[in-house]
């Protein structure tokens, strides 16, 4: 067994697909593919249980991700400093994981900085609404909601933010501003999808009105607010991403839920310099903004 069989193995295995393991090593779906046909002959066992939607792990290959993932770890701590014992320079590629309305509406914006301090970075970001396995490298680096859990994980705090209740001009003008809370039973509200909340920090819906139950629900934050901009409904949206949005009133501005956002990553991880370098930046780059994500708290 050689590391460039785990290498392959590992982004089978993150990635659930033959053909998005090739491009996240840069390779061709035929390459991948009779490398690990190669392998599973090699070990003597299937690894991967292949079908048309993707490739889900055997007994056998979870039982080989721990050993996996120990080779990962030790084959990159022996690329973070060169023969003489120096620091290599920021560079190789770095994979963030955030929540989609953090990653988009925020974050995005800011990776031109980033790669004009580290030209040679290559940077991939994956705002999604989900959480990420730090442990078996779905990413190098998580923005998460709230404290992360315990494990063999780093994290800092970046900064709180609030959420308010908003409509659309559009929607207000057809069925009327609500006076109380208590009028939200007649009004359209906009939330999440209850069974696909994958945080209960994301469960706030009751903590603007006991009686909340949305008539549309959206596993995206961002999703969300097209929706309430176009006038489905009324709907709890993260205040940076609509501030200063001509077609959104705030309703019940008083009213805010606080949340936080940290950023995560492997112990692992935290002597490799293009990872060390791009969660310093995160970090810096937010709190220098963090009047952004709060207003008026």
């Amino acid at each position: 067994m050689n590391w460039d069989d785990l290498r392959f193995f590992l982004a089978v295995a993150r990635e659930g697909q033959i053909l998005r393991a090739a491009q996240r090593l840069g390779t061709s779906q035929a390459r991948v593919n009779r490398r690990i046909t190669q392998f599973e002959e090699a070990i003597g066992e299937k690894l991967f249980d292949r079908r048309t939607v993707g490739c889900s792990l055997t007994r056998r290959g979870r039982a080989l991700m721990p050993n996996a993932l120990a080779a990962e770890e030790a084959m990159l701590g022996l690329h973070t400093t060169n023969d003489a014992g120096v620091a290599t320079s920021i560079k190789g590629t770095v994979r963030i994981g955030a929540p989609d309305g953090f990653g988009t509406s925020y974050l995005a914006a800011h990776l031109p900085k980033l790669r004009a301090l580290y030209p040679d970075l290559k940077v991939q970001l994956v705002p999604a609404p989900r959480s990420f396995s730090l442990s078996q490298r779905e990413a190098d680096i998580a923005i998460v909601i709230g404290r992360p859990q315990k494990g063999r994980l780093k994290a800092a705090k970046l900064t709180n933010y609030s959420l308010g209740l908003y409509a659309a001009k559009s929607y207000l003008a057809g069925r009327g501003v609500p006076d109380t809370a208590d009028d939200l039973s007649e009004h359209e509200l906009v939330g999440y999808v209850d069974d696909l909340i994958y945080t209960p920090e994301l469960d706030f819906n009751k903590s603007f009105w006991p009686g909340w139950e949305s008539q549309i629900e959206i596993s995206s934050a961002l999703a969300q607010l097209t929706a309430v901009r176009s006038g489905a409904g009324i709907g709890i949206l993260h205040d940076f991403t609509v501030r200063d949005d001509p077609e959104l009133v705030p309703l019940f501005p008083e009213t805010k839920a606080e949340r936080s956002y940290w950023v995560v990553w492997h112990e692992a991880m935290d002597a490799i310099p293009h990872i060390a370098a791009t969660t310093r930046f995160i970090i810096d780059t937010v709190r220098q903004d963090r009047g952004l994500f709060s207003p008026g708290l």
